[in-house]
């Protein structure tokens, strides 16, 4: 639009100064009309003559009117001429590139990681996708805020600016072939709305939801959500363990940042491992994942671990 402002400024600037220029000579020009030239006569014919009309009903005579018009006219008229076009061919060229750009990537997206809101959470959701191994190239953001999405491209992401809880932009961010989908949004409602969308588009796809109020966890994860985080309630607890306990809270903060210290992660159990309790595994092990369903590590259906189990663990996140 600033572009465009420009360019509509700069064709009024020259159809004023052309104007100024008819009107100081006007007695060199002949209206076949009354034989004489108001200023609105001096309008006219600047507004024929600029854009190529040319009527022939207003004429230059005299030598002055003449050499104006071939030495100063002309060439207002062809850089006119220039900006009217040259605006047109940008605004294609501009929406040519994008549509090649937004093919490129989709023709590449195919398993990628899709986040629906780019605020404090959608930025550290992707921080950490990064320090696992998954690349700028295979995320994708959606927000309703063009800052917000601007901030995202400046990151390496593709970006669209748009309402998640709509199917079409969903479809636009290839929703239906994401292998996640996590989903920060504002408002509890709007998560809702996005996660029933994004599943209706995708069956497949892990979907995490973070919501702001323990009590509607259960309608998100109805809606069709793998897993939902309570945002407000878990930093709630985490003040308040940090009150009763500083030392307790600064761990926790600690297995929650990511790339530094201690970090929560998975990993496949290995061999040496199998037949054994998950308390004798060198790492810490938090939990054993088991044909879908999680158990926590001192629970008796996890008491000896078995070939295809995955376990939670806390260890050094430098290794």
């Amino acid at each position: 639009m600033r572009a465009l402002g420009l360019r509509v400024g700069a064709a009024f600037g020259l159809m004023i100064a052309m104007i100024v220029l008819v009107y100081i000579d006007r007695r060199g020009y002949n209206d076949s009309a009354d034989g004489s030239m108001s200023l609105l006569d001096c309008i006219y014919y600047t507004t024929v003559t600029i854009t190529t009309t040319g009527y022939g009903d207003i004429t230059p005579v005299s030598v002055s009117a003449r050499l104006v018009n071939a030495v100063i006219v002309t060439p207002l008229r062809i850089i006119f001429l220039i900006l009217l076009i040259g605006t047109t061919l940008e605004v294609l060229a501009t929406q040519g590139r994008e549509r090649i750009r937004a093919a490129r990537w989709r023709n590449k997206m195919r398993n990628h990681v899709l986040i629906v809101g780019y605020g404090t959470k959608g930025r550290s959701a992707v921080e950490t996708l990064k320090t696992h191994d998954i690349t700028a190239d295979q995320i994708i953001v959606i927000d309703s805020s063009p800052t917000a999405i601007a901030d995202a491209q400046a990151d390496g992401l593709a970006g669209i600016v748009g309402d998640a809880t709509r199917r079409e932009v969903l479809a636009r961010a290839e929703a239906s072939l994401a292998k996640q989908i996590i989903i920060t949004a504002d408002r509890d409602d709007s998560a809702v709305l996005a996660t029933l969308t994004a599943r209706q588009l995708n069956s497949k796809a892990y979907i995490v939801v973070a919501v702001r109020e323990e009590q509607n966890a259960a309608l998100v994860r109805q809606s069709g959500a793998d897993s939902t985080v309570t945002s407000s309630e878990a930093v709630g607890r985490l003040l308040g363990l940090s009150t009763l306990s500083p030392a307790l809270g600064e761990v926790l903060e600690d297995l929650l940042s990511s790339g530094d210290g201690m970090e929560v992660t998975e990993r496949d159990v290995i061999d040496d491992e199998i037949g054994r309790s998950p308390k004798w595994v060198s790492d810490q092990v938090m939990g054993v994942k088991r044909a879908g369903k999680v158990y926590r590590f001192f629970d008796d259906e996890v008491s000896a671990l078995a070939k295809g189990d995955t376990l939670i663990v806390v260890r050094d996140a430098s290794a």
